[in-house]
C-alpha cells in the first residue's frame, strides 16, 4: 500500500480536506496517514481535533507546534517548533507523498522538511493571490518545493507554470470547498438555528476578519473599521467566526468578544464544523469580511459578498463579490447594495469560476495513479516559457 500523509493545521483547511480524506480512505491501495497539528489542538481555536475524531478518521500523529504568541517572533518560533517536530516524525514515518494545501505558515516548514527527507509534495490551490497577506509568498515557495499541483482554475493553473513547473504535473480538476457545498446536506434551519441558541430568527451576515498581515495599519483599527460599519445595521444581524492564528489573531478575537458582549444582534462562535458553517452561509443574506471562504465557497449558494481590503486582492472572484476599502463608509455603503432587490436578483445566474466535477476523486486517482508508476524523480527542471520582446 502506498502511503498519503496528510497535513491538517487549521479548522477552514480541514473543511475543504475532509472529502479527499475520505477518498483516500476508500480506496484499498492507499493508506491515510493523518498528522494533526497548529490550531487544531489549541482551546483558543475550539481545540477542532475532536470535530476530526467525530467525523470518523484515525489520526496518525498529533503534533503541538502553536505558541501562545501571535506577535511576529511566536509565529517565526512556531515555524522553528514545526521543522524540527516533523523532522522526527518524517524519520520515523516516511510516507510515499505528503498532501498540503493552501498558503498558511506552518505548512512551509512542514514542506521544507518533507524536501529533506526526499519526500514528494502534493499541493492543492497553488497559483492563487492573495496580496494584503504574507500567504502570497508562502504560497509560492510550496510551489517551488512541490513535485504535483492542483490549482482550482485554469488561471492559477497558468501561473503555477509561470514559476517553471512543468505543466504535465500541473491539474485544474476545481476546488474542493466547491465540491463539498455540491455535496453537502444542509442541516435543516430550524435545527441550525436550535444550534445557534434561536439567535438566526432574522436575516444575518456571516463575518470573518483576519489581520491583514502586509498592511501598514494595524489590527485595532482595521477592524474598528468594520465594527463601526456593522454598527450601522441593528436591525441586521451578525454571525462572527473567529479570526485565524496569523500575526494579531488573538487581539481580533478580544475585540469581537467585547462587541457582542454590548451588541445584541451579533454572536461570536469558536468553530462550527465544515457542515454546521456551510449551512450557516447556505441560510445567511451575505458574507462580510475578508476570509477566502466568501470567494470560493458563497458565490455556489448565490449570495452576496464583500470582500474587504486588501488581504484577499488578486484572487479570481465571481459577480457576487464586491470589493471595497477597509473603511467605515465603505463598507457600509457596500452592505446597502448587497442587501437591496436590484442586485440579489442578478445573482440568480452567478457562475462561481472555482467549479469543478469530482474532484476529490480525480486529485487521488492522479496521486495513485504517480506512485504506482514507482518513477519519481525529485530532481526538478525548470519549464520555460517562450520569451516575449518588447519592441
Amino acid at each position: 500500500m502506498k502511503k498519503i500523509c496528510v497535513v491538517t493545521a487549521t479548522r477552514a483547511e480541514y473543511g475543504l480536506l475532509k472529502n479527499l480524506l475520505y477518498t483516500i480512505e476508500a480506496d484499498n491501495d492507499l493508506e491515510l496517514v493523518l498528522v494533526v497539528t497548529g490550531t487544531h489542538l489549541s482551546k483558543s481555536f475550539g481545540y477542532t481535533v475532536k470535530e476530526i475524531k467525530n467525523d470518523g478518521f484515525k489520526i496518525s500523529r498529533k503534533i503541538d507546534i502553536l505558541l501562545d504568541s501571535d506577535s511576529p517572533a511566536g509565529i517565526a518560533k512556531t515555524m522553528g517548533i514545526a521543522s524540527m517536530s516533523f523532522a522526527d516524525f518524517f524519520a520515523d514515518n516516511h510516507p510515499d507523498i505528503l498532501v498540503v494545501l493552501g498558503d498558511r505558515y506552518e505548512l512551509l516548514p512542514i514542506c521544507s522538511t518533507a524536501m529533506s527527507f526526499n519526500i514528494p509534495i502534493a499541493h492543492i490551490s497553488g497559483g492563487e493571490t492573495t496580496e494584503g497577506a504574507i500567504d502570497e509568498a508562502i504560497r509560492h515557495c510550496i510551489t517551488k518545493l512541490s513535485y504535483l499541483h492542483f490549482p482550482t482554475c485554469d488561471t492559477y493553473r497558468n501561473r503555477i507554470i509561470q514559476l517553471g513547473e512543468n505543466p504535465e504535473k500541473v491539474f485544474n480538476f476545481g476546488s474542493l470547498g466547491v465540491e463539498n457545498i455540491h455535496r453537502l446536506k444542509a442541516i435543516p434551519f430550524d435545527e441550525l438555528n436550535s444550534l445557534m441558541n434561536n439567535f438566526l430568527s432574522c436575516p444575518y451576515i456571516v463575518v470573518t476578519f483576519h489581520p491583514e498581515t502586509l498592511s501598514e495599519g494595524n489590527v485595532t483599527d482595521q477592524l474598528n473599521e468594520l465594527l463601526s460599519a456593522i454598527s450601522n445595521f441593528p436591525d441586521m444581524k451578525f454571525v462572527f467566526t473567529k479570526s485565524n492564528a496569523d500575526a494579531g489573531g488573538k487581539t481580533i478575537n478580544l475585540m469581537i468578544e467585547e462587541y457582542v458582549g454590548t451588541h445584541n444582534n451579533s454572536i461570536l462562535v469558536d468553530s462550527l464544523g465544515s457542515t454546521k458553517y456551510l449551512s450557516l452561509l447556505s441560510y445567511s443574506a451575505g458574507v462580510l469580511g475578508n476570509s477566502s471562504s466568501g470567494i470560493l465557497e458563497a458565490p455556489s449558494f448565490k449570495i452576496p459578498t464583500i470582500n474587504i481590503g486588501d488581504r484577499q486582492k488578486g484572487r479570481i472572484a465571481a459577480k457576487s463579490v464586491i470589493s471595497c476599502p477597509l473603511n467605515s463608509a465603505a463598507i457600509t455603503d457596500s452592505l446597502r447594495f448587497v442587501l437591496s432587490q436590484d442586485f440579489r436578483k442578478e445573482l440568480l445566474d452567478v457562475v462561481n469560476p472555482y467549479e469543478g466535477k469530482d474532484t476529490a476523486f480525480k486529485i487521488v486517482k492522479t496521486i495513485k495513479s504517480i506512485l504506482q508508476k514507482d518513477n519519481i524523480d525529485l530532481k526538478k527542471a525548470f519549464f520555460d516559457l517562450p520569451i516575449i520582446y518588447g519592441e
